[in-house]
């Protein structure tokens, strides 16, 4: 199961920079996960310091 990032995400970046596969990217408001991209490794959610990224 993919994640994805919640509204409680404030723009650090930071799961961005650990993502693999490069599936995190600066969307309109908030950064997004393509879950079609990826691969469940946990990462994002690791090191986000507000624990925006949660399994969808």
């Amino acid at each position: 199961m993919a994640y994805a990032i919640n509204d409680s995400c404030v723009n650090c970046g930071a799961c961005a920079a650990e993502c693999p596969v490069n599936a995190i990217s600066q969307g309109d408001t908030q950064f997004v996960i393509d879950a079609d991209t990826c691969i469940d490794c946990g990462n994002c959610a690791n090191v986000c310091p507000v624990g925006a990224p949660a399994e969808a």
